[in-house]
């Protein structure tokens, strides 16, 4: 009789956890459909979710996640396009209401904007045609478009932050000495500066750097409350 008690309760342990890890999964994998919803919203393209160690039945109870890290590889601000995002927001806490879906303690991200996806962006703007190239330079932290056949004529702009917002400078343009139109100026300085404003969830910009392969920029936030979901979207209901 001894044995066979054993057994059961061996048996009863051996099921609750196989059912709470059956439910882990399960909930870990609703979280992530659900809080991809919400950040897809915000980045404007599909995304990669990470989980903190943290059991999600656990999350289930108390509604704090410690982290959620978000990766994508074509995200767009604004006009910009194929922008390589990394990002993690910190103590997530979720309430559903008709105003939020829950808020953000603080968050950072670390953005990549290589010189090809510079060049898609301005490929998709009226004037981009005329765009035939984009180089970006380390030592001098500046942008140089080629314009028109065979990079005839050249335009070289300058990022840089000043207070909370990227500005950029325009710091040469010219073809065989003659300065270029103004309204191709300043919509490719226009399509630059609107593309480094845009950020997503409050975020402002800390550092730029122009490299060898283009623009690599850090932000950093706190305080933000997620909007509700879209129309038609799940619901994150699964951590409310």
């Amino acid at each position: 009789m001894r044995n066979k008690a054993v057994l059961i309760s061996t048996l009863v342990v051996a099921a609750l956890v196989a059912a709470l890890i059956a439910g882990e999964v399960i909930a870990r994998h609703t979280a992530k459909k659900c809080m991809s919803q919400q950040f897809e919203s915000q980045l404007g393209t599909q995304v990669d979710i990470g989980l903190s160690a943290k059991p999600m039945l656990l999350q289930l109870i108390d509604k704090k996640v410690p982290y959620v890290t978000v990766d994508s590889d074509d995200s767009a601000f604004g006009p910009a396009k194929d922008m390589e995002v990394h990002a993690r927001v910190n103590d997530v806490v979720v309430s559903e209401s008709a105003q939020s879906s829950g808020t953000i303690g603080s968050s950072s991200a670390d953005i990549e904007w290589p010189t090809a996806g510079i060049q898609t962006t301005m490929s998709e703007q009226l004037m981009g045609g005329l765009i035939s190239g984009v180089r970006s330079s380390k030592s001098d932290g500046t942008l140089l478009f080629a314009v028109g056949p065979g990079g005839l004529a050249t335009l070289t702009v300058k990022p840089r932050i000043v207070g909370d917002v990227v500005q950029v400078d325009t710091m040469a343009a010219q073809v065989l000495g003659i300065g270029l139109p103004t309204d191709l100026v300043d919509g490719v300085v226009k399509v630059i500066s609107d593309s480094l404003q845009a950020y997503p969830l409050g975020m402002k910009p800390k550092s730029l750097e122009v490299t060898d392969e283009g623009i690599h920029m850090s932000l950093a936030g706190e305080n933000f409350v997620m909007p509700p979901p879209q129309s038609g979207a799940d619901s994150c209901g699964v951590l409310s």
